[in-house]
């Protein structure tokens, strides 16, 4: 009898990033990558997003382990906060888990984790019911691999981030005999990276694109500022072979990529030429035709810091006249925006701006050609695209069916779909709540949609304050409701709003004082409501209302001083 296998994206599926798959074969769960990703302008104040856990927890014994395909914040990037709840060993290839082992380092908690096992493509790992493999792919780091699942139903195969590179570096280089050799075993179900179907022009090699950076380097007379994602160490390594051949020095600008590139070093995963590298303190003593500056950001992201940089806001280094800001960073069609204001930014700082994007096809993932050869490699039963917004997915789907694949055995996920193979065919079998957990500094899942619904309210129409003091037993109004705005009007030139709006608040209050069922919820309420319609038919805004009541005892012996008691029913709230 064969086992029962069904698959359930937690994230990577209708959006970019966030990368985290759960296989169940019978009784047991095994978790593909456990990637974040970085948030789109709606989020507003958001650090990062990761998976919600939510089901795992409720299935934590039943947990064999993490398997990582690369060491890219799509793929580990929420690894430190799985493993805050979850102790199940995590396997890696030897780079992927350094670079994991960094990302812990970040969190007081799973930094003490230790259960890791370094794996390659020879590794196999067997636990049963199923065993586990991995092949090597092309990507921009190093050590990326994609992992087989071997179960009595067939095989699962999850590709990882990949591309086809004929030219590629030992290190990056694709094991085509083993994609044959995989293929050849049955593939019941293949997950496959989607994030370039739109692309379908193949992409250049990745030693055209070092042939390209050296030519920047050589004929810009000036500094240049680089920016690159801090784990691309393959653009890494041709920032600073460039750098050697054209006689100029790299420095490093604070964040993630100094503890990056010394662990590539470390293992021998990138070449570091001699005295290429030098402190960022020494840059002022070279000429700009000698100077690079690699600014990856914090977290591994380049653009807001070279905002800064445009801005003046860095500290150290600042973009400057004559400079050549470098993007070698393919953003995301969600960053279009983002990425021209910034550019903007740069050319008010006086530099130039030149990106690898508008003249090469770079993209490290693979292109309808390749996608298709992987297919044809797999022969899979059924296809699952993943890894990419809804419109990547139906590309990659309709790639499919050219290769033969037929329409009803491919699944366009959602994240918390159950695809489930019964032994006769694979079906969706339900789904489970599966939302976003979000990152605000040191808050893990606090931030909900009412608060990011706050957040977006007062940075458009700002918040508005009324704070009264009341005398409940004597059923009147101790002091004259004071008025606060921010980011709403601009209160030396709207004296007569705010002045009719604490007339309002004023009259508002006392009608609630003289009802004898006084409630503090409906005053409030009332304060909210009255000021609401008053602002909006003034000024067309809805600002956040804040009414702050208090109370105050005025019954109290002649010699002691009176005391303000304030209700707790009455700490302010926040409503729209």
């Amino acid at each position: 009898m064969s086992s029962n296998v069904q698959i359930t994206p937690f994230g990577g599926v209708r959006e970019n990033g966030k990368n985290m798959y759960a296989v169940e074969v019978d009784e047991d769960i095994y978790i593909l990558d456990c990637g974040l990703k970085y948030p789109e302008n709606e989020l507003l104040g958001i650090d990062i997003v990761i998976p919600d856990f939510s089901y795992l927890r409720e299935n934590t014994d039943r947990i064999v382990g993490v398997f990582l395909t690369h060491g890219h914040a799509d793929a580990i990037g929420a690894l430190p906060y799985f493993l805050n709840e979850f102790n199940v060993p995590v396997f890696g290839s030897e780079l992927t888990i350094e670079l994991a082992k960094i990302q812990l380092q970040k969190d007081p908690k799973a930094k003490k984790f230790d259960d890791f096992h370094v794996v390659d493509e020879k590794t196999e790992i067997d636990f049963g019911s199923v065993t586990v493999s991995f092949f090597r792919t092309t990507h921009s780091i190093p050590d990326s691999m994609g992992i087989v699942l071997q179960t009595d139903a067939g095989q699962v195969v999850y590709t990882g981030d990949f591309k086809f590179d004929q030219t590629a570096m030992p290190g990056y280089q694709t094991d085509f005999a083993r994609l044959a050799e995989i293929g050849s075993k049955g593939v019941l179900a293949l997950l496959s990276d989607s994030a370039s179907a739109e692309n379908f022009d193949q992409p250049v090699s990745e030693h055209e694109i070092a042939s390209y950076v050296l030519e920047a380097f050589k004929y810009h007379n000036g500094r240049i500022i680089v920016a690159s994602v801090a784990s691309n160490i393959l653009r890494v390594q041709q920032v600073l072979d460039a750098a050697e051949q054209s006689g100029r020095k790299v420095a490093l600008m604070p964040g993630d990529v100094e503890s990056i590139v010394k662990t590539a070093v470390k293992l021998g995963k990138l070449r570091m030429p001699e005295n290429v590298v030098v402190p960022l303190e020494s840059i002022g003593k070279l000429k700009p035709t000698e100077t690079v500056i690699l600014q990856t950001g914090r977290m591994g992201e380049p653009i807001k810091a070279l905002q800064r940089m445009s801005n003046k806001q860095e500290g150290k280094v600042n973009i400057e006249a004559g400079d050549l800001v470098f993007i070698t960073t393919t953003p995301s069609h969600s960053m279009e925006t983002v990425v021209a204001k910034t550019r903007d930014m740069i050319y008010r700082a006086g530099a130039d701006v030149k990106a690898i994007a508008d003249d090469l096809n770079s993209s490290g993932h693979a292109t309808k050609r390749d996608l298709q050869l992987m297919m044809n490699f797999m022969k899979p039963k059924y296809f699952i695209p993943i890894q990419g917004e809804y419109r990547l997915l139906d590309s990659h789907a309709e790639f499919a069916k050219e290769v033969g694949i037929p329409a009803d055995h491919i699944f366009i996920a959602a994240k918390g779909d159950q695809l489930r193979y019964d032994g006769d065919d694979m079906h969706l079998a339900g789904s489970i709540e599966i939302g976003d957990t979000m990152i605000d500094g040191i808050g893990v899942g606090d931030i909900g949609n009412i608060v990011l619904r706050d957040r977006k309210i007062l940075s458009e129409d700002g918040i508005f304050v009324a704070v009264v003091t009341i005398d409940r037993k004597k059923k009147k109004i101790i002091s004259t409701p004071k008025i606060t705005s921010r980011g709403f009007v601009y209160v030396k030139t709207s004296k007569d709003l705010m002045q009719e709006s604490a007339e309002l608040v004023k009259e508002t209050v006392q009608s609630n004082l003289d009802n004898k069922e006084f409630d503090w919820g409906h005053l409030k309420q009332a304060v909210r409501e009255k000021l609401n319609h008053y602002l909006w038919d003034q000024t067309k805004r809805h600002p956040v209302i804040l009414p702050v009541i208090m109370e105050v005892n005025q019954h109290h012996r002649r010699h002691k001083k009176a005391k303000p008691a304030y209700s707790t029913a009455e700490t302010p709230e926040t409503e729209a």
